[in-house]
Order: C-alpha cells, then structure tokens, then sequence
C-alpha cells in the first residue's frame, strides 16, 4: 500500500495529528543511537495492513489506493529502517529538525517523506528541501514561502475542524482563497486537503465534511483529489468517507520514546544541538 507522487521531483510542526501550535520547541529522540530490535513490529504492521485491507472491502475499495504513512516522530533511525525492511516506502515526521537529520542519516533508503507538523515560515525553504509531501499548508504566507521556480513539492491544504484558531489548518471559510492562492503558486502541486478529527468529535462525520469540503473545491483544483486523514484510532471511519492518505504512529510503532529538549542538550554541548 505504498504511493508515488504523481509529480517526479528533485525534493524527494505536532505528531501523528499533524496539529499543534506553530513555533515549538525542538526535540530529539532519546537513545537514537540505540540498535532498536522490536519484535513486535512486524505484528503490529501486519495487524494494520489487515485493518485496512478490511476497512477498505467494507467500504467497496481497493486497499491499494491507500496510503499507508507511518510517524515516527521521536522514533530513532532504525526503526525506520526495520520497517523499510518490511515494505514501508511512506514515512512521516513533525518536527523538522528531527525530520532533516533523519533523512540525512537514511539517505540510500527508498522513501517517500511526508512532512505532517506545522512549518514556520522561516523554515519552509529548509522543509521543502528535503521533503517528498507537505500535509500542513494553511496559510497564505506558508504558501509564498514555500514557493519556487525550480523544484516542484506535492501539499495538502490541512483544514482546521475545531473553534481554536491556535490549532493547525486553515478555517474552511478561508479555504477557498488558500486554494488559488496554491493554484497561482510556482513549485506548488496540490493534491487535497488533509485534516484531523478533534478529540470527543465522532470521527465519521469528520471526515465526511472534509470530503464535502473536497468536492467544492474541484471546479478550482481538479486535480486535488487526495484526502490526508485518518490515524490509529479512526483509521477505518476515514477509509469509509474516502482517505487515500493515513497517518499512523502508535499503532504500528509502539509507545513512542520521550522527546529530549534539543535546547537544553545543545548547553551541555558547547551550545551545539547533537
């Protein structure tokens, strides 16, 4: 269930969700260093695999026109190898510091890297770089920044479905003028919208206004078909209401380990982040 983007391109911040407030702090991964041997992982893969599989039959779709992503925000390097070793092409990161020294360090593996948390606009050109998808457009000043006549990125427009304008994505009145705005833009491919379901909302109904949100915005952007949505908890609801794209973390890859404040580490090294 792996994908390549419809757009070949030299270009080969949050969690799972994709959410979060803009301008947080760095992190790392603690004992990234650490050969990881999980044997739980394959099961854990092979379980969601099925999920999907079944969620897609009860849905009349092909589970291969799904996207599976898997997160592995604060997960070290090797457990993105071990899962590549398992067939996983698509992999998804929040946080772009982590995210950059991840693809450095994984270079000679065959990825597709899909870029989910919020991007500061000071960090777009570092972001894009390096970057196969962006999930998390939602502004117009992200949209110029991420702008180029050289290289073209894939996007998702990411839709903010709460009343808490602190959390990513844009606000579905404002969508309309964010899609031109894309449209009109050099380097920039949309490919849909993406969203997250907010907690103690019923996740189907969610993610069937997303899809309605998808069809208005067709006339402008046909080509935007994709839909970006659906995680461990409600995966099978957003296969149901048409996802093409699923972010999933903990249930493929475990608890995840806990983050170590880049900042403070770079004082115990010289002012250096290691």
């Amino acid at each position: 269930m792996t994908w390549t983007s419809p757009i070949s391109s030299s270009n080969n911040d949050s969690s799972e969700t994709g959410q979060g407030p803009r301008g947080s702090r760095p992190v790392s991964v603690a004992g990234s260093t650490d050969l990881i041997a999980d044997p739980g992982l394959t099961k854990r893969l092979d379980s969601v695999r099925a999920g999907i599989a079944d969620a897609a039959r009860a849905a009349g779709r092909d589970d291969a026109d799904i996207t599976t992503i898997v997160v592995t925000k604060f997960h070290p390097a090797a457990v993105i190898r071990a899962l590549s070793a398992l067939g996983v092409r698509d992999v998804g990161e929040s946080r772009h510091q982590e995210a950059q020294a991840k693809v450095a360090e994984l270079a000679e593996l065959d990825l597709n890297w899909h870029f989910i948390g919020q991007v500061q606009g000071k960090k777009a050109r570092q972001v894009r770089a390096y970057a196969n998808v962006i999930h998390s457009v939602d502004r117009v000043s992200l949209v110029d920044s991420l702008a180029s006549p050289d290289t073209t990125v894939d996007c998702f427009i990411q839709i903010n479905l709460t009343d808490d304008p602190a959390r990513g994505g844009v606000n579905p009145a404002d969508l309309s003028a964010l899609v031109d705005r894309v449209q009109q833009s050099e380097g920039l491919r949309l490919l849909g919208l993406m969203a997250v379901a907010p907690l103690h909302a019923e996740p189907r109904r969610s993610f069937a206004y997303v899809r309605e949100l998808s069809e208005g915005i067709r006339s402008a952007a046909p080509q935007a078909t994709h839909l970006s949505m659906g995680m461990s908890q409600d995966y099978p609801a957003a296969i149901l209401e048409g996802a093409t794209h699923l972010r999933i973390g903990t249930a493929i890859t475990g608890k995840r380990p806990e983050p170590v404040n880049l900042d403070r580490e770079a004082q115990q090294h010289g002012g250096r982040h290691v």
